[in-house]
């Protein structure tokens, strides 16, 4: 179970990463072709959105690689998965199922790796 939790948060770590990268670094005119539901957030609040993805990504690894307070590990992602909890709720409103599917995968991963870290498979 422990390398089923490692490969999972590899995935969420490398999606939340490309992701944040992406949100951080494009003008908003740039992503809305791809990511509509930008329109209804100010630029700010994108790149907020897209910052604590890329630090979800780092928290996903980075303490339980290191052993520095792996606690970190599922904080992430149990964050992470508010975050996308918030994005589904935003998809809802918008009438985008896709976008509410993407983001309950993500939300059911983080989960995931939130209980399997707190609980039974923790440091």
């Amino acid at each position: 179970m422990n390398v089923f939790l490692w490969i999972v948060q590899a995935i969420l770590a490398a999606v939340f990463a490309l992701s944040g990268v992406m949100k951080t670094t494009q003008p908003k005119e740039q992503l809305a072709p791809r990511l509509p539901w930008v329109e209804d957030f100010s630029t700010g609040t994108v790149r907020l959105i897209g910052v604590a993805e890329l630090l979800g990504a780092l928290g996903l690894i980075l303490p339980a690689a290191t052993g520095i307070a792996p606690v970190l590990t599922p904080i992430a992602a149990t964050c992470l998965a508010v975050v996308m909890a918030l994005a589904a709720a935003t998809h809802v409103r918008r009438r985008e199922p896709s976008g509410v599917a993407f983001a309950a995968v993500l939300f059911a991963l983080a989960v995931v790796v939130a209980w399997g870290r707190f609980g039974p498979y923790g440091w």
